[in-house]
Parts: structure tokens; sequence; C-alpha cells
């Protein structure tokens, strides 16, 4: 391999470019700094061309697909309904290459300039980037680690991208299985188990904890447990997995409890681990916690000029708080006054039928901090444009604090819910109190209306319920 001699200049180098790093990198431009992203793959990330953008665009296939199969209901009849499962996986693929180029145009209108390669630290101010056969040497006055995150697995559950996979395999599979087992529900074991289930295929979900979406609001947890058991999808809580067998055609999943299931495919989703190796780290001495890089609240790493932002900064792993921790550290580096990131504001999202959508505390965190708290609900099914729509699964759930009437956290479950949260979050960043949400007109039809029933809920003053 040949290595350049001559040494660019940037003034901010990104490693990565998904939505943390394109973000970043064009928040830098904006602020007239000379930047260059080194990406590997396809600009985007994960979330664009792996995750967040083709996984709805596959939920929307079947969400078309339930919608005709049940179209009777609405006066119209669809018989001899056929899916063709390799063209709904081509529109997944090319809704995330069409948005691919959309970056690649951001970053040309923006004067970034795009590396194809992978980059390593060689100091604070100096990155060497592999580019198929060559080396480059770059220099920088700050660097912004991006390079996301990746599945994991536990030992015995190792993926073989055929019979055990991954979401990345899900994705793309040749032909939808008859069966399959998905070990971990959390956000995107549970949009999988949706999809799947919608197109007929039998379902397994696996999680250890009591429920399924752990981190939400209990409450919130067991309806969408009820309504996943009424759609056939089987739920196995509270369980361990001890082992996965290869047998004849397909898998033999063994539990701890001694139980098994036999499925086609498994799909491993227990998580994912910080893209940290060969970046130099060990070299600079940049601190690493638990496979995760540490930063402080404007994304800095312990070595001055170098931040880290996305996933591979920790937890929580969601494009938006990339893509939020993109801007800060850019504002940062160039010498703005960035509020420093918090996290106690950050909106959930989980794209299943219905959706699951939260922000802020849920009922038993906000006991546990102490807060003496009123808590309302509406349903859905009391909702005329629920009804109309034909989308009267789940409810509204609000906490306030009793004294003052702070909104301390939001939880919804149903139709458009990952939206409606919005609302909720812009409320909690003002420090609305219940009086001006139950005082705002909401219109209506909507199904919005059910934060403001929820909130008069909470104070003994709902209408519709």
């Amino acid at each position: 391999m040949s290595k350049s001699q001559s040494t660019q200049h940037n003034d901010v180098i990104i490693i990565g470019g998904g939505p943390g790093g394109y973000v970043a990198a064009i928040r830098a431009a904006q602020l007239g700094k000379s930047v260059a992203v080194i990406e590997a793959d396809s600009p985007g990330g994960v979330c664009l061309n792996w995750g967040c953008i083709p996984t709805k665009a596959l939920l929307h296939n079947a969400e078309v697909l339930h919608t005709m199969q049940n179209s009777r209901k609405f006066g119209v009849q669809a018989d001899s309904i056929t899916v063709d499962w390799s063209r709904g996986i081509k529109r997944s693929r090319d809704v995330a290459n069409r948005l691919s180029k959309g970056i690649e145009y951001l970053f040309k209108k923006n004067n970034i300039e795009l590396i194809r390669g992978r980059g390593t630290l060689i100091d604070a101010t100096h990155i060497e980037i592999k580019k198929d056969d060559t080396f480059e040497i770059r220099s920088a006055d700050n660097v912004i680690i991006a390079t996301g995150a990746r599945a994991k697995w536990f030992p015995g559950m190792e993926p073989d991208g055929d019979r055990v996979i991954t979401a990345r395999e899900a994705m793309v599979l040749d032909q939808q299985p008859a069966s399959i087992a998905i070990i971990g529900a959390g956000a995107i074991g549970v949009e999988f188990a949706h999809f799947f289930n919608r197109y007929g295929t039998k379902v397994d979900l696996i999680e250890a904890l009591p429920h399924i979406l752990p981190i939400e609001d209990e409450e919130i947890s067991i309806e969408l447990e009820r309504i996943f058991k009424k759609r056939k999808i089987k739920l196995h809580t509270g369980m361990m997995v001890e082992a996965i067998e290869k047998s004849g055609d397909g898998v033999v999943v063994q539990f701890n409890s001694g139980d098994q299931i036999e499925t086609e495919k498994v799909l491993v989703a227990v998580g994912v681990q910080g893209n940290i190796e060969n970046l130099g780290l060990e070299k600079l001495g940049i601190i690493v916690e638990k496979g995760w890089i540490k930063t402080d609240e404007f994304m800095q790493t312990n070595i001055p000029g170098v931040y880290a932002i996305g996933d591979v900064a920790g937890p929580p792993w969601l494009a938006h708080i990339a893509s939020a921790e993109g801007i800060t550290a850019s504002e940062h580096l160039c010498g703005k006054s960035p509020a420093p990131m918090a996290y106690d504001n950050v909106p959930g999202c989980t794209y299943c039928e219905p959706q699951v959508a939260s922000v802020g505390l849920t009922e038993k965190a906000a006991i546990d901090a102490g807060f003496d708290i009123k808590v309302g609900q509406f349903p859905f099914r009391a909702l005329g444009k629920a009804m109309a729509t034909d989308n009267t699964d789940g409810f509204v759930k609000v906490i306030y604090e009793k004294k003052y009437g702070e909104l301390l956290g939001c939880h919804i479950i149903g139709a458009e819910a990952t939206d409606l949260i919005t609302e909720m979050g812009v409320a909690r960043k003002l420090e609305t109190t219940w009086h001006e949400i139950l005082h705002t007109i909401h219109p209506h039809p909507t199904l919005s209306e059910a934060l403001m029933e929820a909130t008069a809920d909470a104070l003994g003053e709902a209408i519709h319920i």
C-alpha cells in the first residue's frame, strides 16, 4: 500500500457520516468551517441505510397489505390479493438509496468534502485515512468521532447471516420465513415482530424482562402485549435464552426454564455495541467506559479538540439524539455557546402498530423520584377521528406534578403516537403546566384531542369519558 506524503488540512474532520456525523458536518460548514467527512459506506449511516428509514418503509408495506386485507369493512372489495415480497424489499432499499444520495447533495451544497475510506487517529490533530489500497493523512483543528454502533449478541446466539440473523439481514431476506423467533423485545424486536406478523409469519417474541418494551411505562407495555397476543404473536416474557441450535432446516431455541421452540429463523435484537475499534483511541488515551466513548456535556472527550457523538458515545441510541449531539459538538468547537446536552426530554418512538411513543418520566419513575402526582388517561376508542379511521386501539397517559401542575411525562400507545408526542415534548421544554394544555384549543376531529382529554382526566374534568 502507498501513503500520501502531503497533508491536507481541514478545520473539522468527522469520522462517520450517519445522522450524527452528517448533521455535525453541515452545522460546522454553516458556521464557516472547512469540513471533511470520512465514510466507508453510504452516507446516512445505519439509521438511513439499515435502520430507521428502510424499516419504516417495510412497516408501511405491511400496513398497506393489512388495509387491503381488511378493505371490505371500508366498503372496498379487493379480491385475489397477492404479496410480492421481493418488490416490497426493493422499495425499502430504493427509499434508503434515494435519501443517501440526498445526503451527498447536502454535502456538495455546503462545500463538505466526502472522503470514502476509514479513518484512524494518529494524534489529536492528524488522521490516517485508508482508501482501498492507499493511505492518506489529513490534519484538522478538531475531530468528531461519529462511527455509530452495530448489533451485539451474547455467547451462544452468534448470527450466521442465514438462520440466525440480525436486523440488517432481516431487512433484505430473499423470502418470507414461515416462522421466526425474535430475541429481545425492545423497539427493534417489537417492530420486526409486528412486521412479520402482518405478513402471516408465525412469530415468537422473547424478552428476559417481565414485559415487552421494558423501558416504557408498564401500562403501555401491558396494552401492547394484549394487542400482540390478540394478533397471535406468541410472547415469552421473563425468559432467558440458554442456547440456539440448528436442527434440520430450522433452529431450536432453548430457554433456561427447559422449554424450547422450533423455528425457521432467529432474529437477535438484544442491543448494540459501539464501533470503537481501530480508531486509535488507546494511542491517544481517549477514555472508554463500558464500550462507549466518554464525553462531557458538549460531547468533547478527555482530549481537547476531539469529540464523540451518537451511538458510539453511549445511550440513548437514537438518531435524533445523534443529530442533536452533532449540532452541540459543532457549535461548541466553533466557539458558540450551545446549551449542554440533556437527556431528560428525549422522545422515544416505536413504530409497530399501534405505535408507541413517550417523553419524560414513567409513572413509576415519577413516584420513585418523590413526586406527588396526578395521572390522566384517555382511550382512542372515545375519539371520533380514531373511530372514523378505524384506529381505536390504545390510549394517552399523562403524568403531572400535583402542586404546580408541571408535566412530568406523557406516554402514548395508538395511531400516529410518534407524531403526537412532539406536542408534549415542546410542552415540557417550555415548562408547561396542565392549565396551558387543557386551555389550548385542539382541533376537532383529530387524534391530538386525546392529549387534551387525558389532561382533563388528570384534573377530573374529562368531557368524553
